[in-house]
């Protein structure tokens, strides 16, 4: 099938030129006899006149047209009347006049409609029929987007020395924080390979076979509960890996990409780069403690402040009970916040118990101050509290008190939740830091009192096997960093432990024998025993930054081919049975529960 032009393609310079277009029906509108198309492809819209008295063939074959049949359309190109202009549209100077059709195919009447907002048209229903919901130009738009990031990715790391290397998909099952997706091996009864929840072990032995700077676009597979920014099963990533550097070479190379690709794929404003040129930077611990998140948005100004000093002497049971128990109090000052109504606080005070607050007590500052705790408080204090907090007419200040991190977490949550209430998360800036110095090690959440990694298990520990013999493992810091936007996660990343027998110790402190080790990595340390060269480096998650630059709702509207909200894939009805044939050549027999 032959075609001389697309149908966004043709311009006034294009008049007078007989063409053939092919495309799927747009719209089909009969004036009064002369019958108008738009025909639509992938590069955009052209409107095609079919007049009955120029050529009756095709007038009669466009009568017979619906919605997005498919039609190859022979005719001349004519300027429209100036009264039929359409600037809205890169052809909208011209039209054909239609002269001969061919229906290539027809469609039957489809489940919604294309040309309305998608919001009109349930999730999964588009999801059955993506095929559909792909022909949109906001679906296309992106799809072009994509493309357009990882080629920016790719000609960059190039551009730095960087060798792009393709790690395996099949590998081994490892403790990396979530659960694996196992793959049965026919070859091997009884044995499974797990697809990589990321490249992490591939990428530190290419550094160790002397590959200086690699990255890829890399698939990670994690069997993870679904949620707006995390798709189920798969996601992309820009893995990277640097030899000989330390945290601040990472961030070099990372950060003109990370402006490159806000510059080129939003129009977002970076409101946080300082007089050097970098991204700010924020410790943990400070992160958390002045915006109760480890992934801060910092596209506004609220700032929690400890208040744990100025009321330790209080009467008030809860801060005092929280000050004798090794806790804190914490205030967060909300601007305008005395305008909430008393459903907002209740909902606000529901927002806190979800990260583990067991209340959310607050002051109103209006023509006077309103609290049910001011009767438990000195005027004093409250009097310190208010110019601690630098507290205004017209503001609230919320209090959490208890265990460090839930009163960080509780006001984190209050903080964000009131930025929304208050439009103050501006989709026109882009707040770009690095979040720094991740404690090594946490209590296990699965068994209370056990110590487990906090995070990347191979990160390096500040202060190597000294602090990992010498210090209390609650205390140890790690070369562990996070790229946060706008609240959102981007990028995990570390300066690895390269050394044997910092990693034994490591792992020791987090209750695993030597043996577990060498069972789990005996090649990583192996590897390591050759000559490790000290190396790091990072793995933005390329279709949560799309997201986040793009404004969508969900990460699933990043994906030609998504899963839904609970892991499905309704256009493919996947996860599905299996022939019992491929069970038994797995030697897999499937046991149902009574």
């Amino acid at each position: 099938m032959h075609r001389t032009h697309t149908c966004g393609q043709l311009r006034k310079d294009n008049v007078g030129q007989e063409v053939i277009l092919a495309g799927w029906v747009h719209s089909r509108r009969d004036h009064g006899g002369v019958i108008f198309i738009d025909l639509r492809d992938y590069y955009g819209l052209t409107q095609i006149a079919f007049h009955p008295d120029t050529s009756k063939q095709a007038w009669e074959q466009a009568n017979k047209v619906r919605s997005e049949f498919v039609l190859k359309v022979t005719g001349k190109v004519v300027t429209r009347p100036k009264d039929m202009v359409n600037p809205k549209l890169a052809t909208g100077e011209i039209e054909i006049d239609g002269q001969k059709v061919e229906i290539l195919n027809t469609a039957k009447v489809l489940p919604f409609e294309l040309d309305k907002p998608d919001s009109e048209a349930n999730e999964n229903l588009r999801l059955k029929y993506r095929f559909l919901d792909l022909r949109r130009p906001k679906l296309q738009d992106m799809l072009k987007k994509r493309d357009e990031m990882i080629r920016l990715i790719r000609v960059y790391f190039h551009k730095q020395g960087f060798l792009e290397v393709q790690t395996p998909i099949l590998a081994n099952s490892s403790p990396e924080g979530a659960r694996d997706w196992l793959v049965p091996s026919r070859l091997y009864p009884g044995k499974f390979y797990a697809l990589p929840q990321a490249p992490q072990q591939f990428k530190q032995l290419l550094m160790v076979g002397g590959i200086d700077k690699y990255f890829q676009i890399a698939p990670c597979f994690r069997d993870e509960d679904p949620r707006a920014d995390r798709h189920f099963g798969e996601f992309y990533q820009l893995d990277m890996e640097m030899s000989f550097v330390e945290q601040d070479d990472v961030f070099k190379v990372m950060e003109p990409i990370m402006l490159e690709l806000t510059e080129k794929l939003s129009k977002k404003k970076v409101t946080t780069l300082q007089k050097n040129g970098q991204f700010l930077q924020l410790a943990w611990r400070e992160a958390m403690a002045k915006y109760g998140s480890d992934k801060p948005d910092l596209r506004f100004d609220l700032e929690i402040k400890s208040v744990t000093e100025l009321v330790k002497d209080s009467d008030f049971s809860v801060f005092k009970e929280a000050v004798k128990a090794g806790g804190a109090v914490h205030a967060l000052k909300v601007d305008g916040g005395a305008k909430f109504s008393r459903k907002d606080i209740d909902d606000i005070t529901e927002i806190a118990k979800s990260k583990g607050a067991k209340g959310l007590a607050y002051i109103i500052v209006d023509e006077e101050l309103k609290s049910p705790i001011l009767k438990f408080l000195d005027k004093d204090i409250v009097t310190k509290i208010i110019k601690e907090a630098g507290v205004k007419k017209g503001d609230i200040v919320f209090f959490g008190a208890g265990e460090w991190r839930v009163v960080c977490e509780s006001l984190g949550a209050v903080r964000s939740d009131c930025a929304a209430r208050l439009g103050l998360k501006d989709n026109n800036k882009a707040a770009w830091l690095w979040v720094t110095d991740f404690p090594m090690y946490a209590e296990s959440e699965i068994e209370p009192g056990k110590i487990d990694f906090a995070h990347n298990p191979f990160s390096m520990p500040q202060g190597g096997l000294e602090a990992l013999e010498n210090k209390d493992p609650m205390d140890i810091l790690a070369y562990q960093y996070d790229l946060v936007l706008n609240g959102f996660e981007i990028t995990s990343g570390a300066i690895r432990n390269h050394n044997p027998e910092i990693m034994y110790k490591a792992f020791e402190i987090a209750g695993y024998t030597k043996e577990e080790v060498d069972a789990k990595f005996g090649h990583m340390i192996r590897a390591f025993e050759f000559g490790a060269p000290p190396h790091g480096g990072n793995a933005p998650g390329i279709d949560r930054l799309l997201m986040v630059l793009l404004d969508c709702d969900s990460i699933r509207d990043i994906y030609a081919f998504p899963k839904d909200g609970q892991g499905k894939d309704v256009m493919l009805d996947a996860p599905s049975a299996v022939d019992p044939k491929q069970l038994k050549e797995l030697n897999i027999k499937i046991v149902k529960e009574d």
